[in-house]
């Protein structure tokens, strides 16, 4: 009997790795943004001589070509002191690339009837921090205009009373904020609150279909054994667990909490591109541009970019349009992207915050990548 058991395990074990190894098969060469070939060990060297002139502690990178993740590595290490190494479970801090994930469950609750994405949200939850004489106008806001960064919210309320920059959907502000509303809206119209039971359907409805067991917005035993350390602008470690003045790891922060690493969340990038788990309809809302870049905008002056859609910004480039999105928690830094018509997709997850000299450094080896 336990010779039996012994075989019946190692067949198991025996399966297991073989899934593991067909699930993602590690390939010699990438193409690039601009269709060229690249060897991997090209790009890995390309990518360690990057990190170490811009003082990058730990970096996890996903590339996809042709809708499929073809390369995942996990480079430096988890604590500039400790000096331990990275590893490809090692979890970040997304930032702000918790809106567009957030954006596509939005557009799940859309299509099952919960909101509508075009329907006053005080109809929903009436916000009780608005200022008086933004009343009236706020009560124009809509979902569509939240993912949009349409509503003239601030980034952030820090508890003041919340005072519009300008008429719901005539304009365009960056607005955490905005998106916590939303949440706040979704969570209460399903009696779940903002919390742990936000981050259940959150989890039901689009990490375990899209297959990204670990990505999550509220803390949790596999991010106490695997979230590596930030890092300050000195290179210094900050912290790696929620504590006083920072998140508590309790509240789904739509606009900031999410925590995944490349792998994980190329899952999502290639759903974008694959068109998985929504409807035709609703991706032609988020990849559509919703909102045009009046042409003093700062970004469209720095970057190229020239408005936003549901979820992501857009910037037009001689290999097509460009889906993007920073994330910038300052001690960790994390950028996505896609382009549709290459099907090539790019995920960077850092422990620092010199993520963007690193991008603008490893275009010159994968072509434009910001």
């Amino acid at each position: 009997m336990n010779y039996l058991k012994s075989v019946i395990r190692n067949i198991t074990i025996a399966l297991f790795a073989a899934t593991t190894i067909t699930a993602y098969t590690q390939t010699k060469t990438i193409k690039t943004i601009d269709g060229k070939s690249l060897s991997i060990e090209k790009l890995n060297t390309a990518i360690e001589k990057a990190m170490k002139k811009h003082n990058l502690p730990g970096l996890s990178v996903a590339i996809v070509n042709k809708k499929e993740m073809v390369y995942h590595q996990a480079f430096g290490v988890t604590n500039s002191e400790t000096k331990e190494p990275l590893n490809k479970q090692s979890m970040f801090e997304g930032a702000s690339l918790s809106k567009p994930i957030f954006a596509y469950f939005v557009m799940k609750m859309v299509e099952n009837g919960t909101i509508e994405l075009d329907k006053p949200l005080h109809e929903y939850l009436p916000h009780p921090g608005i200022s008086p004489e933004s009343q009236e106008d706020y009560k124009l806001i809509t979902a569509r205009m939240v993912l949009a960064h349409q509503t003239g919210f601030p980034n952030h309320a820090n508890n003041e009373p919340i005072k519009l920059a300008f008429k719901p959907g005539t304009d365009f502000m960056y607005s955490g904020e905005a998106y916590q509303y939303l949440a706040a809206v979704i969570g209460i119209k399903l009696g779940v609150g903002f919390k742990e039971g936000l981050n259940q359907l959150f989890q039901k409805e689009v990490t375990q279909p899209l297959n990204m067991p670990h990505t999550t917005f509220i803390w949790d035993d596999y991010l106490e054994a695997h979230k590596v350390f930030g890092h300050d602008s000195q290179g210094h470690p900050t912290q790696n667990k929620p504590g006083e003045g920072r998140w508590s790891g309790k509240t789904f922060n739509a606009f900031s909490s999410v925590h995944s690493e490349a792998a994980e969340f190329s899952k999502f990038i290639i759903a974008m591109l694959k068109k998985e788990g929504l409807s035709d309809e609703s991706f032609a809302e988020m990849l559509k541009e919703q909102t045009k870049f009046k042409d003093d905008n700062p970004m469209k002056l720095e970057t190229g970019q020239t408005g936003w859609g549901l979820g992501f910004a857009q910037k037009p480039t001689t290999n097509g349009t460009m889906h993007l999105h920073t994330g910038n928690n300052h001690d960790f830094q994390a950028y996505a992207m896609f382009v549709p018509e290459q099907g090539y997709g790019l995920v960077l997850f850092a422990n620092c915050g010199n993520m963007l000299p690193f991008i603008k450094a490893i275009s010159k080896t994968l072509g434009e990548q910001f």
